[in-house]
């Protein structure tokens, strides 16, 4: 099939790229390469599919409407994974425009290309971040969102909320991917693993916020992907018998659905920074710091809808996780 995946140089888009065309798909990157993150890792991550036959980078703006409509009428893509975004809940404080560019006009972009093109399945990714005031645990797609406490939850509230409208008025199956701290090989500079490993292997200190009283569902990478892997092929359906009033708020009457992928087993910040230090054969000198604004407490995914739907449930154990992204960095970074 021919596919479309937005931030194909991003973390998760990368090894969902990779994914796609070992299964034998076609598929058409697209990336704007900004420098919110070393732009070296990024084209590191797409030399290693340039040269796959089946594999196109185009480097444009999700906020192009006018090459983003183009695309789309050239392309005539099959199924949209729609991963690129402006991510960081804290760069969200500083630069709050950024986020209405890439995630609210972009989105818009990406939907108006599957409704003028009949594409039939859009998978975008959302974020555990819209669970923001939640409290109750796990954190379960039948629960309310409607409390965001940073600019970037808010933006993917709204994509969910923008891909509900268009399911409902032009019948485009969307799902949406509810992502849970995704880590592991090739992953974000401004993620606290690799904030901290370099800094543990350069002798600096690392930051360790609500001094470390915090838990979240760490998910590493590859069961991130081979869940998307899986969903691309459960194609939303009209649901007629369901109503706001006695159906789930993660799917509708629309070819609409929303998921969450995480571990399902949330982790205490002090345990992550251990097996990190175990991994690294080295302690870290830490900084404990008072809560930051935007973020949560704690998070942990109720994956009991993606099981039933795809038969599967992310799995890896933080340990083991750990230590292939150490692996990684050592390899890539030469240390």
């Amino acid at each position: 099939m021919k596919y479309l995946v937005t931030g194909a140089a991003g973390f998760i888009g990368f090894h969902v790229t990779q994914r796609l065309l070992d299964a034998g798909h076609q598929v058409i990157g697209i990336d704007n390469l900004n420098d919110y993150y070393d732009v070296n890792l990024k084209k590191a991550r797409l030399e290693l599919v340039n040269n796959h036959p089946e594999f196109t980078f185009i480097k444009i703006d999700l906020a192009d409407r006018e090459g983003i409509a183009s695309l789309f009428r050239e392309q005539r893509f099959q199924r949209v994974i729609h991963l690129a975004a402006q991510a960081g809940v804290r760069y969200s404080l500083e630069n709050p425009l950024a986020y209405a560019d890439a995630n609210l006009i972009g989105h818009l972009n990406i939907l108006e290309g599957c409704r003028h093109n009949q594409v039939e399945h859009l998978l975008y990714a959302s974020s555990s971040s819209v669970y923001g005031l939640n409290r109750k645990l796990p954190f379960s797609t039948d629960d309310s969102v409607d409390h965001p406490v940073s600019l970037y939850a808010a933006t993917k509230k709204a994509n969910e909320l923008m891909s509900h409208t268009y399911s409902h008025l032009y019948g485009i199956p969307t799902t949406g991917l509810r992502f849970f701290t995704v880590y592991g090989p090739w992953g974000r500079p401004d993620m606290a693993l690799f904030k901290f490993t370099r800094a543990i292997l350069t002798g600096e200190s690392i930051d360790v916020y609500n001094n470390g009283e915090m838990r979240r569902d760490f998910t590493y990478i590859d069961d991130i992907a081979e869940s998307i892997l899986r969903l691309q092929d459960i194609i939303p359906q009209r649901d007629e018998n369901w109503t706001v009033e006695t159906g789930n708020p993660a799917s509708s009457s629309a070819p609409y659905r929303v998921y969450n992928i995480g571990n399902s087993q949330p982790v205490m910040l002090m345990d992550y920074i251990k097996a990190l230090e175990n991994a690294l054969g080295q302690t870290a000198t830490k900084n404990m710091l008072p809560m930051q604004p935007g973020d949560v407490l704690d998070t942990s995914a109720d994956t009991s809808a993606l099981y039933k739907a795809i038969g599967y449930k992310p799995q890896t154990a933080v340990a083991e996780g750990v230590a292939r992204f150490v692996a990684w960095y050592r390899d890539f970074y030469q240390v």
